[in-house]
């Protein structure tokens, strides 16, 4: 035996060359069963049996067993039982070891239930029928909130079915846990799915910021069936239900909602809009008519007109004051069109509706007839233009949704399946628990 040194420096010598180094001989001859045990964080009773690593196809195999003599759990009521036999080999992909694709590989034993017959038994790494492990969903998971089923399959090694099964069932395990209840502030809007007027109603919740329903369409039939998810007494909890002014909503949730009328809420951008467009129409009969005779003032001044006064781009707002001075029948338009903005200024419904009168009379008289058709529109909605005073709500949370589901959407290239763009409004803006957890009884 080594007699230990006498002097410190002799002895921190011989620590570093001999004890440390035999410490680090040791702790680098361990197997490649125990690494990748380790790593996959197995618990009694599995175990590896087996690594094979391949570096011309740059994949690793790890061969998982169990423990002899072992009861395991019912998958339906979780008592233990015996083992009765045992499935054909199956394969799961996991994370990636040093860029190679990284392949678990078990047998998994089936046990003899008093109550449920023969059952196979749920492994910890993985959940029944999935082909990947809980981590790998997860990293799939993590790449595609990042970018779309293309470019995650890419990342991940997948196809891209694989990509988007990864999706699918994240959305539906998120939806199965999701609890059920009925926000207090709803929103509602519709998204165009693609072009022909192809529509889907969205249900938001405003204090959220979440997609709670999607169906088809925009009809009444499209909406009702999430009210009939909740009783009378529930959806008397209801608050506020911020939309536009879209019959088919609006006779949805008086059917539904008690109380329905003290609390839709007609958004006010598209209340705007919809004198907007009156806007557009009269700059386009105007257009029209001095074209004719060669005056084309208003020729490429849409956006102008269409756009807030204070968002009048700086280097054409010299060109917009001068056609607005030029007493046209548009600068007409838009005038009462900026009036109306002020109607929500106002802290008083009283007071509001006195200056919706004004608004209206000055309108009406203003022998711009797509002017006072959109303000015979307001007069007839104007009990819910005015339940804002009420509940100070509008539907600026589901046009922000309506965004992310733009980029989503512009993101894939756009959806030719219906189910499939409702699983991507979910995953991205559903706000679920989308990651997997290990479903084997305790």
């Amino acid at each position: 035996m080594t007699p230990w040194p006498s002097d410190l420096a002799a002895a921190t010598r011989y620590f570093r060359s001999t004890i440390l180094g035999r410490s680090i001989r040791k702790e680098s001859e361990m197997k490649d069963t125990e690494l990748y045990a380790a790593l996959l964080k197995l618990h009694h009773p599995w175990r590896v049996r087996e690594v094979k690593l391949d570096l011309a196809a740059e994949r690793i195999d790890v061969w998982l067993e169990h423990a002899e003599g072992v009861k395991w759990a019912c998958p339906e009521c979780g008592k233990t039982a015996p083992v009765y036999d045992h499935a054909d080999e199956r394969e799961w992909r996991h994370l990636d070891t040093c860029d190679c694709q990284t392949f678990l590989h078990a047998r998994l034993p089936r046990v003899n239930c008093p109550q449920h017959g023969i059952r196979q038994a749920r492994p910890g790494w993985a959940n029944p029928g999935s082909q990947f492990t809980l981590q790998f969903q997860a990293q799939g998971i993590d790449t595609l909130k990042e970018c779309d089923v293309t470019g995650a399959s890419r990342l991940t090694g997948t196809s891209w079915d694989e990509a988007w099964g990864i999706m699918r069932k994240a959305v539906e395990c998120g939806l199965a846990r999701k609890e059920r209840r009925l926000p207090r502030f709803l929103g509602i809007d519709e998204k165009a799915f693609a072009k022909r007027h192809r529509y889907e109603t969205l249900v938001c919740d405003h204090e959220r910021g979440t997609v709670e329903y999607v169906a088809d369409d925009r009809r009444r039939e499209s909406l009702e069936p999430y009210y009939r998810q909740f009783s009378s007494a529930e959806l008397t909890e209801i608050k506020a239900i911020a939309m536009d002014m879209c019959e088919p909503y609006i006779r949805a949730t008086e059917a539904h909602v008690p109380g329905a009328a003290e609390k839709i809420v007609f958004d006010r951008f598209h209340v705007i809009r919809t004198v907007t467009e009156a806007v557009d129409k009269v700059r386009r009969q105007e257009h029209k008519q001095l074209k004719a005779s060669g005056d084309e003032r208003l020729k490429s001044t849409r956006y102008l007109w269409l756009a807030n006064e204070e968002n009048i781009p700086e280097w054409r707002r010299a060109e917009f004051v001068g056609i607005k001075a030029a007493n046209l029948r548009t600068g007409r338009a838009w005038a009462i069109k900026e009036a109306l903005r002020t109607l929500w200024t106002y802290h008083y419904p009283k007071r509001a509706a006195a200056f919706f009168r004004r608004w209206y009379f000055w309108t009406t008289h203003s022998r711009l007839t797509p002017m006072i058709r959109a303000a015979k529109t307001l007069q007839r909605h104007l009990p819910n233009i005015l339940t804002y005073f009420r509940h100070r709500i509008t539907n600026a949370t589901a046009e922000g949704l309506n965004s992310k589901i733009q980029m989503v959407k512009e993101m894939a290239c756009g959806f030719r399946n219906r189910e499939h763009y409702k699983i991507a409004i979910y995953f991205h803006c559903g706000g679920l628990d989308l990651y997997p957890r290990n479903e084997a009884p305790a």
